[in-house]
């Protein structure tokens, strides 16, 4: 008689995750690897706490169990839709979602495409709210090829956007208060958590917190351009009034609060 067999649920060991990467293609067929060449660049980085990496291959029905947990999900593969190669195509997971025919299915027809459909219907509430796919434009396809210089240089750009995730961000850096009222951010933060360039100040005892708002149309205080570089000014002295600490201060993105915690005390 043959040893019994120990099943296990691997989803329900699987922890959440801020951020999950998945690269997909063929490894052995020159541009069809940015994928899986794409998430080691990522691993070889170093990936924070709260980032998953998968290497997708070329087993779409992987991808759909491996996107329990996330609250974002990134997908890169190679595409040919007949544009110049190295073209970046960044799309909303929805509007690529594609479910598979049901005649003469089989696990390698299944694709990264349906595997986002069968996901969606898989976890039901537990889908990812937030997924987009990167899809670069490849040319060569021969096996055992190398990426095209095209294709890397399209690979290193998709990187520095996903480098640029708030997932990948520090949680710490540093803002300044001005004498005459001003909060400045570095560009970098200031785009990722405030996208619409607008803010609401609220005074925290030993803290001060900047929320962004959707819009500016939402009222609060604009963040105003002041420099080429991208960097913004908040004039928070209107929610403060006289009690702007003013100098250089420590600051951490809270993703539960959504908001940026900024510390009065320099010395913290």
């Amino acid at each position: 008689m043959s040893e019994p067999v120990a099943y296990v649920d691997e989803m329900a060991s699987w922890s959440p995750c801020a951020l999950l990467v998945v690269g997909c293609g063929n490894l052995l067929r020159a541009d069809d690897g940015v994928g899986p060449i794409l998430i080691r660049h990522l691993w070889e980085g170093g990936v924070p706490d709260g980032v998953r990496l998968v290497d997708g291959g070329t087993a779409g029905m992987d991808v759909a169990f491996q996107m329990r947990g996330a609250r974002r999900v990134i997908l890169i593969d190679a595409c040919v839709s007949g544009g110049e190669p190295g073209t970046v195509y960044r799309l909303p997971g929805p509007a690529v979602e594609e479910l598979p025919p049901l005649s003469g299915l089989h696990t390698h027809s299944f694709r990264w495409d349906h595997a986002l459909a069968f996901a969606r219907w898989l976890l039901g509430e537990a889908y990812p709210q937030d997924v987009t796919v990167y899809l670069v434009e490849a040319a060569d396809f021969t096996p055992g090829g190398e990426l095209g210089p095209a294709v890397r240089a399209a690979m290193g750009r998709v990187l520095a956007m996903i480098r640029d995730e708030p997932a990948f961000a520090p949680d710490e850096l540093t803002v300044e208060f001005t004498a005459d009222g001003y909060l400045r951010l570095d560009a970098g933060p200031a785009t990722r958590y405030f996208p619409a360039d607008a803010a609401v100040v609220l005074d925290k005892d030993d803290e001060v917190w900047l929320l962004p708002l959707r819009a500016s149309s939402s009222g609060g205080l604009l963040l105003k351009q002041r420099n080429a570089a991208g960097d913004r000014s908040v004039l928070v002295r209107e929610a403060l009034r006289d009690n702007v600490p003013v100098g250089s201060r420590r600051a951490r993105w809270d993703g539960g609060q959504g908001a940026l915690r900024i510390r009065r005390n320099a010395n913290r």
